[in-house]
């Protein structure tokens, strides 16, 4: 079989499979051998514009500087702007990424990492320990990849649940000889964030002539910690542009009113007669300011958060004090001996293993001794008490501007207080992940096999590291007066205070720890049935998949449970071992109709325990009118079933931090506004928690495009895509149950007296999402000065991303271009342009990676018709940066890489979205890569 002119274009000119032979001078195409490629089961040679898959070659990686799988997410413009990194989970989390420590997710097409099936060779591995919900990208072995095929289509048909985004490859070598040593630095301009890795290759035997071959790659790897601190844009004290932490715990503590305490039920002001009940002293006319009560404190903005009452209050700034990058330390390992036997078999043993250490470290723990709740349990006995100087000072800075009305001189004092001296908390997880195969691959005739069994874990296990603190000890030594809320910086505390405060920790203790374990057989035959027709040959594939899935989470493993204050223990979700089994067989047929009319039909019957069956199909063509021009398209339906803990977590509660709620049922759309009668703001606990009775999700995917290849040396694909989600597993979304409040009246838990106490959020079925757009790839080469030159240009256009929280309900307004929480961030437009250029031992790139714009979310003063901030500005400028890199082989065996990453120094843009709800102080996270220009450098010696 030969190339056609199409497939040689597209092989030439973007290097999409290694395979592809390249044509000779003469211009005569060269005979292929059959490949396999992911989205289908079938060898042919014919693969090139059959498939809508984006093939990222070892090589333009290391261009790129990218040195781990979830910086190579950030930079592909298919790949979603989702909370699936290192810096988006770092602080504050929604409660759906709740126990997702130290995990990077892939998420295609914006459908979530749990929708996006990840690959190793071909075949599944255990999702992360602790959630059990999707692939952690940091055990892939990510040095020892070849190749990244990613499948940018829905491919239940072939794969079975999860492929809903599309499928992402990882492909490592099959084998090597010889040994190669590789070093790999990327260190920041400013300071933090630097990246070293190195990696060990080595192999011998030759699989041809030696009949076998045994490699092994070793590979480890450094994050070094990114302190907000460290970079200037890390700043949320931006209260004219809508932005300012919402916290009145300040190093140096903020009074606050309580029955008993100084200042009772408040202050009157002499400046208008209103009442003040949070009052910093610092704050007050003619103190030193807020400013000089410790790093990072400022004054807190009673206009952008409604609180007229906290006029003289200070505020910290806790989202520049978290951590941007998390410090990460990776030991990876992949080894493989293959043995070939009679004429055309092989089989094979592989086995991959990865240690990955991430340390969340965040802010310091405020402590508010102002309440006694049972959600703080500090109560009276911890307020501070009437003794000594600290005391008298609080005391006459209060009397000095308030009057001595209102004042309880003698009474403790009720405070909210950062805890500097408790250290920044930080929670160590790590994940002990591997998987071990055993296969064998060959041809029978004109049919092609392939078989394995293997199996596969990921444990988890994080541990408190500083920070938290016994709440009994806590309380006692916070009640004793030995250490001192009311510090500036430079004043010391009680010598016999820090040691009680050490004396409390909890350092050292397991919140919690889980494995996920899976074990599969599988085996997949292909080939010619037999049949012609006017096309060609009738090809086949047919397979079986053989799954057993394993999940347990364990809680808090000690035998006396003290209190630990605010450590995020996860009781409420242990389980113990649960598992189900999953039998599958799927065929695919590839149908030649004309010689330019190619179909394949391709469907899938799966059985899970506990869901019964479901099947989908898979339906695609290629049209090849001309030689230069083909149309494919595809249509298919998808799944997804429920995770473990979807399906048995407990229930959980979480109280509603926010100052922009009201009771929908007296104030429509349930905005807050304390001008307006019933629309008061409400801070109810929300409950969330696992269903037993969700369903599997359903999805049907729709996709059509064209490539264009009039020569070698210009490539032009176009895809219109869309995907449409039902009965997407979420938690119950606040604003749905708001908006549709009559469907949803028993989500609103009320007392006795009719108050709104508890919103159910737990899992359901939601009605769905609807996300459609284009995507363009597309690349020009040529000759210029001797060398070889080659534009590179890849896009990604949303056009829809809608929403329903119901079947039954109409879908939402179209929220591309549009702020949204938690999940994937849909802006408009996403590319990379790259301009390489190769002469002799040089080799250069010069990388443009773009993101559009986006409108921000409203602050809430602007959401309730309060206040407009007078620098507030709906829109979120455009993130564009530019990575250069130069290669030079001058030496045998010896390749050197240089580049410097973020080019222009370009900070992330401002958004002024709420501090409570999204990590990143300032900036998007989701979209932005805080580390700023960085340095790199690469070495590798081929022994």
């Amino acid at each position: 079989m030969t190339l056609n002119k199409l497939g040689m274009a597209i092989a030439v000119a973007c290097m999409m499979t290694p395979t592809l032979a390249l044509a000779q001078a003469g211009g005569e195409p060269q005979t292929l051998d059959k490949v396999r490629v992911t989205g289908s089961a079938i060898k042919r040679t014919d693969v090139e514009a059959a498939l809508p898959i984006t093939v990222i070659q070892k090589a333009q990686i290391e261009a790129q500087g990218i040195n781990s799988a979830e910086q190579l997410m950030m930079y592909l413009n298919i790949a979603g702007n989702g909370s699936d990194n290192l810096a988006s989970n770092g602080g504050i989390v929604s409660e759906e990424q709740r126990g997702n420590n130290g995990v990077s997710g892939a998420n295609l097409r914006g459908q979530g990492a749990d929708a996006t099936l990840v690959l190793l060779n071909g075949r599944r591995v255990a999702t992360h320990g602790l959630k059990g919900r999707a692939v952690d990208l940091n055990s892939i072995p990510f040095a020892a990849i070849e190749r990244v095929e990613v499948l940018r289509d829905g491919a239940s048909a072939m794969y079975g649940t999860d492929a809903i985004g599309g499928v992402i490859n990882f492909i490592t070598r099959s084998d090597y000889r010889g040994a190669q040593l590789s070093l790999h630095t990327d260190t920041t301009e400013a300071g933090g964030g630097n990246i070293y890795s190195t990696n060990l290759l080595a192999g011998t035997g030759d699989l041809a002539s030696d009949g076998w071959n045994v490699f092994g790659s070793l590979t480890w790897k450094s994050n070094e910690i990114l302190r907000g601190t460290d970079r200037d844009f890390s700043n949320t004290f931006q209260p004219a542009r809508g932005l300012s932490p919402d916290t009145r715990g300040t190093p140096f503590a903020t009074v606050f009113n309580q029955a008993g305490g100084l200042i009772g039920a408040g202050l009157i002001d002499p400046l208008d007669g209103s009442r003040q009940t949070a009052i910093n002293p610092l704050d007050l006319p003619g103190a030193a300011g807020c400013e000089s009560g410790g790093e990072l404190m400022g004054p807190y903005d009673h206009q952008l958060w409604g609180s007229a009452a906290s006029r003289y209050a200070c505020a910290w700034d806790y989202p520049a004090a978290a951590i941007i990058q998390q410090p990460q330390k990776n030991l990876d390992f992949i080894g493989r001996a293959s043995f070939a036997f009679a004429d055309n078999h092989t089989a094979f043993v592989e086995f991959t293993g990865s240690k990955v250490e991430v340390r969340k470290s965040f802010e310091p723990n405020q402590i508010s001794s102002s309440t006694s709740t049972a959600a703080t349990a500090f109560g009276r006995d911890s307020w501070y008490p009437a003794t000594g100087a600290s005391y008298d000072a609080v005391y006459n800075a209060l009397a000095g501007y308030f009057g001595t009305s209102g004042l309880s001189y003698g009474a403790p004092i009720a405070y909210r207080w950062r805890c500097m001296e408790c250290g920044p908390r930080s929670i160590q997880t790590e994940t002990d992940a591997y998987r071990v195969l055993a296969g064998l691959e060959g041809q029978i005739g004109r049919w092609d096999y392939t078989a394995g069994v293997s199996r596969a874990s990921s444990e988890s296990s994080s541990t408190l590291v500083s920070g938290y603190h016994y709440m009994d000890q806590l309380r006692a030594v916070l009640g004793s007066g030995l250490i001192n809320p009311f510090l500036l910086p430079g004043e010391a505390q009680d010598p016999a205070g820090l040691a009680a405060l050490e004396a409390a920790s909890a350092a050292g203790v397991t919140l919690y720890g889980g494995e996920s374990i899976l074990t599969q057989i599988d085996a997949t035959f292909s080939g010619e049935l037999g049949l012609n027709l006017p096309g060609g040959a009738v090809m086949m594939a047919t397979g079986i998949d053989l799954r057993r899935e394993e999940y347990r989470f364990n809680g808090d493993s000690r035998e006396t449970a003290r209190l630990i204050f605010n450590a995020p223990f996860d009781d409420a979700n242990a389980l113990d071992k649960v598992k189900r089994d999953v039998k599958a067989i799927f065929a695919e047929f590839y149908l030649p109709l004309h010689e330019r009319l190619d179909v394949t039909l391709a469907g899938r019957y799966d059985e899970y325990d506990g869901f019964g069956s479901t099947t989908n199909p898979k339906v695609s063509f290629k049209w090849q009118p001309i030689d230069s021009l083909a149309f494919r398209g595809a249509y298919s339906t998808g799944f997804k079933v429920p995770s473990f803990n979807q399906l048995f977590n407990g229930v959980t509660e979480s109280q509603y931090a926010g100052l922009d709620l009201a009771d929908p049922a007296s104030c429509p759309g349930g905005r807050a506004n304390e001008t307006v009668a019933g629309c008061e703001v409400i801070r109810p606990v929300e409950i969330f928690g696992g269903k037993a009775d969700l369903k599997p999700e359903e999805s049907k995917q729709r996709s059509f495009g064209a490539v264009w290849a009039p020569n070698d040396r210009f490539h032009l694909s176009l895809d219109w895509w869309e995907i449409e989600r039902l009965e997407t597993i979420r938690a119950a979304a606040r604003d749905v149950l708001i908006d549709n409040y009559d469907q949803f009246t028993a989500n609103w838990i009320r007392d006795a007296s009719g108050q709104v106490v508890a919103i159910d959020r737990r899992y359901i079925n939601s009605g769905g999402t609807l996300t459609s757009g284009i995507e363009l790839d597309s690349s020009l080469r040529g000759e210029l000065a001797g060398g070889q030159w080659q534009l590179a240009f890849n896009g990604s256009y949303i056009d829809t991303f809608k929403t329903r929280g119901l079947s039954t309900l109409p879908w939402s307004d179209n929220l591309v271009g549009d702020y949204v929480r938690y999940y994937n961030l849909p802006i408009k437009w996403k590319h990379t342009l790259g301009l390489s250029w190769s002469r002799g031992d040089w080799s250069h790139t010069l990388t443009q990676v773009y993101r559009h714009s986006y409108k921000d979310e409203q602050p809430i003063s602007v959401r309730n018709g309060t206040y407009i901030p007078s620098g507030w500005n709906p829109e979120v400028d455009s993130y564009t940066v530019y990575n250069y890199s130069v290669s030079w082989t001058g030496i045998d065996q010896f390749k050197v890489t240089a580049g410097v990453r973020n080019l222009l120094d370009t900070d992330p843009p401002f958004t002024a979205h709420q501090n409570d709800y999204a990590a990143g102080a300032a900036w998007e996270t989701r979209i932005a890569d805080p580390r700023g220009r960085s340095w790199l450098l690469a070495l590798q010696y081929d022994f």
